[in-house]
């Protein structure tokens, strides 16, 4: 991990120190606050008690997966096996998750909640080499982010991992589609060779962006990320929908390719929807890809 350096230009350039000390509840309350600008994430419940435990913070987000915020308050405090015990509980109790989230949302809400990758965010002023290296084995989703304070009112966090993607599986398959676990993965083996193609080709394209894009691979779409969604991919058997996080009022759209979903219900994220079809598509809509990931 770089050391970041932040500097004032106000007058003589000067560095800005910074301080990472034990975990404060001030600046838990600040992040509370500020869950979605910070983390593209919705707050449900701080200091949840649990069976042999406490968890520091319940959310939920974009893409109505369950997290878990767990902060590291001192040096020799094991975070990420409490995250990881915590994760596990959640899994085994989704009925309790999916009632706070019923009480604080609403049912509806209640009712879209994916749990395909749920994920655990462990917060700390530092984590050491032993922390990523346990974090890569236990190939879990489980993101480690440091933060730094400058001054009064500057923080800046910094993501150190990128977890691999992995989904949970769903075992209750009753019905017939109950038993395609993921309708993605289902309409892509269903597909032909050349969307198929098409599709790697869109995936690789994004993922090549930036080394710190992650991609979450749920139920019904793809989401790829920076903190926040910033294209959500929908696989059909005969076509690939985009869902690109711009502004709709900034795009020139074109019937048959894109179009303006603003107030209209979509799975993923982003009011901008590319309709692709054909290798000549994909090259139509890579300004647009850009742009997402430059504005996301």
């Amino acid at each position: 991990m770089s050391d970041i350096k932040l500097f004032s230009l106000a007058g003589k350039v000067s560095e800005l120190p910074s301080s990472s000390v034990s975990f404060e509840k001030e600046l838990q309350t600040i992040i509370e606050k500020n869950m979605t600008t910070f983390f593209g994430v919705t707050f449900l419940k701080s200091e949840y008690i649990i069976t042999g435990g406490r968890i520091d913070m319940v959310v939920i987000d974009e893409n109505f997966c369950p997290v878990i915020f767990e902060y590291k308050r001192s040096t020799n405090e094991n975070v990420i096996n409490q995250g990881l015990f915590y994760l596990d509980w959640l899994l085994d109790h989704k009925a309790d998750f999916e009632l706070i989230v019923r009480d604080t949302l609403g049912k509806e809400t209640a009712e879209k909640i994916d749990w395909s990758m749920p994920q655990v965010i462990c917060i700390a002023g530092a984590f050491n080499k032993f922390d990523e290296h346990a974090v890569n084995q236990m190939q879990r989703n489980i993101k480690l982010v440091i933060y730094k304070k400058f001054k009064k009112d500057l923080i800046l966090f910094e993501y150190i991992n990128i977890p691999k993607s992995q989904t949970i599986k769903d075992e209750q398959t009753n019905s017939v589609y109950k038993e395609i676990k993921n309708v993605f993965s289902y309409n892509y083996d269903k597909s032909s060779i050349d969307l198929k193609n098409i599709y790697d080709s869109i995936r690789d394209y994004i993922l090549s962006l930036d080394e710190d894009i992650t991609e979450n691979k749920l139920k019904h779409y793809v989401a790829f990320k920076k903190v926040k969604n910033i294209i959500c991919v929908e696989m059909l058997q005969s076509k690939i929908i985009l869902y690109l996080s711009i502004d709709p009022k900034t795009v020139k759209f074109e019937n048959n390719f894109s179009k303006d979903l603003t107030n209209t219900g979509h799975f993923g994220t982003g009011d901008v929807r590319v309709t692709i079809k054909k290798i000549e598509d994909f090259e139509k809509a890579k300004p647009l890809i850009d742009r997402a990931y430059n504005e996301g």
